[in-house]
């Protein structure tokens, strides 16, 4: 009964949000829908399994569809500079997370590594899950994160030479045999995944069968998600964290907010910082170079970089941190274990 009022007032906020150009508003939406109706019936909302199901394997696959963009060629040749990038913002959200936990004792380093680690915002609530961390304090962490770039990013790069004006390509048709594809690949792709042992089976399963099997397919074929499928997977990401909201775990955020948003301003300045040196590494503009770095907010990043002309160094580089991530996310118990060793 609480899911007929809470879907059609998720769809209307989202709506409203994507209109107003709100930085992950289907997310925002549903976890103010689904939040609101959990505080105030004082119980929690859970997302239908089958669903949430589809809905992470959906985010797996929104991830993959950029490594498939790249040549190899071309990520090979960014690669050093890519884990330079990498090494960093890793340093800094690792870093940041075993302190929170250590100073907040409720945190557990799962938890403070996933909502400080930089880059696949819409994955963290989803390997937190799958980790056993607190997905709700992950994901509060990771969209407070997420605005703050998204809203400083245009700002930012105004005063910034762009190489030139480019044109965004359109996207490709989705042909209904491809949708069948689609929707075997996200909802099948959690037990391949276990099958073959992969870390976090549920995002990194359908990651890996959407890059393998994208390489294969000619070029006027996309498995690109429909657009009613990139919302549906993200009102399950925000339903699934709003849904187990409550004035605990609340107060328990706002008890680290400083801390947070302190993190936010080290990695956004620690980000621009490491732009410097690859202006001079790659020969680029510092345009692309900023947002080669940029801590998350991807979509917005592809945005300005094809607006203004950025080269290919601007994915590749974004891509090569995004796979360092998500290994880092995926295997974090272990990485863990290595870093407390002996204390």
């Amino acid at each position: 009964m609480r899911w007929l009022i809470v879907a059609p007032v998720s769809v209307g906020l989202g709506l409203l949000f994507s209109y107003w150009h709100v930085p992950a508003a289907w997310i925002l939406a549903a976890i103010l829908s689904s939040g609101a109706m959990a505080l105030s019936t004082g119980r929690e909302l859970p997302v239908n399994p089958g669903v949430f199901r589809f809905g992470r394997g959906i985010i797996g696959m929104l991830a993959a569809l950029p490594l498939v963009g790249v040549p190899l060629g071309v990520l090979g040749g960014y690669l050093l500079p890519g884990l330079f990038v990498a090494v960093v913002t890793l340093a800094i959200g690792v870093g940041g997370g075993l302190l929170l936990a250590a100073k907040e004792r409720a945190v557990s380093p799962e938890t403070g590594i996933l909502s400080m680690l930089a880059g696949g915002a819409s994955i963290m609530p989803v390997l937190a899950k799958e980790l056993g961390a607190d997905y709700r304090f992950v994901a509060l962490g990771q969209y407070l994160r997420l605005l703050a770039v998204s809203v400083s990013l245009p700002l930012v790069t105004t005063f910034f030479s762009t190489p030139a004006e480019h044109t965004a390509p359109d996207e490709p048709p989705v042909v209904w045999f491809m949708v069948v594809a689609i929707v075997l690949i996200a909802y099948f792709g959690d037990a391949v995944g276990r099958l073959i042992r992969l870390p976090v089976p549920s995002v990194l399963g359908p990651l890996a069968i959407t890059v393998a099997v994208a390489l294969l397919l000619p070029e006027d074929l996309s498995l690109l998600p429909p657009e009613l499928f990139r919302i549906l997977a993200f009102l399950t990401i925000g339903w699934m964290c709003g849904g187990t909201l409550s004035f605990p775990a609340l107060r328990a955020f706002a008890r680290q907010l400083p801390a947070t948003v302190t993190f936010i301003v080290v990695v956004i300045g620690a980000c621009a910082l490491t732009a410097v040196p690859l202006t001079w590494w790659l020969d680029i503009t510092y345009f692309e170079a900023y947002l080669a770095t940029s801590p998350g907010a991807l979509e917005t990043v592809l945005a300005l970089s094809s607006e203004g002309g950025a080269g290919p160094v601007v994915v590749a580089v974004q891509m090569i941190r995004l796979m360092a991530v998500l290994a880092i996310a995926g295997w974090l118990p272990q990485v863990i274990r290595l870093l407390t060793r002996g204390r």
